[in-house]
């Protein structure tokens, strides 16, 4: 089986100037990446006010908005897919979405893959209006609204946090749907992804037994679902800063043994299990993506 490999924009250390974006997307696909991932916040927390936040992001970390980076993007790459790692969906209105997700679409003529979570930070959801108690409940009642105003041009729902009266979004993606991956590891969300989700996006395992266990936990509850597990993807996240050369390519053969879809570098990301590379700055992040591409290249 062959894998898709991808790269993550690292904007927390960089920045997100016009020509560094540009050209790291650039690089990417002429090295043969088939993917760029970003992150994605609205607002951090300014932690001087808490002392108790924690290693998560804050005010001082670099985020572009992914459909405005993507979309400037899309006219500077030809064949790279776009996907969010991961965009927190309820705390956002879930028309307006769909409407920005599917004029992506069209402007990268089908290059977009939407990675969506329910997030964990209370001070977002508050700041941004949304209620964070019920995110999860929320996002699987959005999925469905997206994916109705995906699919026709004008639909009319009544749910516990939508009402459409006959409207749609134009333009409409390019085949009438956007796939969706769902980050998360909580047991809920994995019932979610089994029901619902075209992949998973997981960052909490290492290559172990415990992710071994996940994914044959996810596969029962996708069959339970009437799926076929075949049909739901698998991400996963190394970084340069995971190991030495040796440890790296043993790796990624155990993510491709165990069924993994896409494997995506993301050198800046430091929670565990993943060590972050130490270089900062574009010219350290261009050079650990073209070394690991060379790495792995006879395992793809």
């Amino acid at each position: 089986m062959s894998i898709k490999l991808g790269v993550t924009l690292p904007l927390v250390d960089t920045g997100g100037s016009p020509g560094f974006v540009r050209d790291f997307a650039q690089t990417a696909e002429a090295l043969g990446y088939q993917g760029l991932a970003v992150p994605d916040h609205v607002l951090g927390a300014n932690v001087e006010n808490r002392p108790d936040w924690g290693n998560r992001n804050t005010s001082k970390d670099f985020f572009h908005d992914p459909f405005v980076l993507f979309g400037f993007l899309a006219a500077c790459t030809k064949t790279i897919e776009f996907s969010t790692q991961v965009m927190i969906l309820p705390q956002r209105q879930t028309a307006l979405v769909a409407k920005q997700a599917a004029s992506l679409d069209v402007l990268s003529e089908g290059r977009f893959r939407f990675g969506i979570g329910s997030g964990w930070n209370a001070v977002e959801y508050q700041a941004l209006g949304e209620d964070f108690t019920n995110r999860g409940k929320r996002l699987a009642e959005q999925v469905e609204v997206m994916r109705q105003l995906w699919a026709k041009p004008h639909v009319s729902y009544q749910g516990d946090y939508h009402v459409i009266d006959d409207a749609g979004i134009n333009p409409l993606p390019t085949k009438g749907r956007i796939p969706l991956w769902f980050g998360g590891h909580d047991d809920r969300m994995l019932r979610r992804i089994a029901k619902l989700a075209d992949g998973w996006i997981m960052l909490a395992f290492p290559p172990d037994d415990s992710a071994l266990q996940a994914f044959e936990t996810l596969r029962g509850y996708i069959r339970e679902a009437g799926r076929d597990p075949v049909d739901v993807g698998l991400e996963i996240w190394t970084s340069v800063g995971d190991g030495d050369e040796e440890k790296l390519r043993q790796d990624f053969q155990f993510w491709k043994d165990a069924g993994v879809t896409h494997i995506t570098l993301n050198n800046w990301y430091g929670r565990a299990p993943h060590k972050r590379m130490t270089e900062r700055g574009g010219d350290p992040h261009m050079e650990a993506m073209r070394h690991y591409r060379e790495l792995i290249n006879d395992l793809l």
